[in-house]
């Protein structure tokens, strides 16, 4: 009994597109790092830079640097994948 109430406490405390990007700086490390690996792992095909570390990177700067507001990680990730464009792409 307590495997499954530990696992559902897990899921609920899983980063998902629709959390707004201000939950960032509060979830764990192992959320957040699940969160990118997933994002890394949907979106390297477009880009071989778009990996966990760059997904990590880019949301703690967008969470961190001025008011997010209500900004849901699902824009925040559209943001990080747009200015990881090549030039030739813009």
């Amino acid at each position: 009994m307590s495997a499954l109430v530990a696992a559902t406490g897990a899921e609920a405390a899983r980063l998902t597109m629709d959390d707004k990007v201000a939950r960032w700086p509060r979830a764990t490390t192992d959320e957040k790092i699940e969160f990118a690996t997933r994002m890394g792992k949907a979106f390297s095909s477009l880009a071989p830079g778009l990996d966990r570390n760059y997904f990590i990177k880019c949301l703690e700067e967008t969470a961190n640097i001025g008011n997010p507001g209500d900004i849901k990680l699902e824009e925040a990730v559209k943001m990080c994948v747009a200015v990881n464009k090549p030039p030739s792409e813009e």
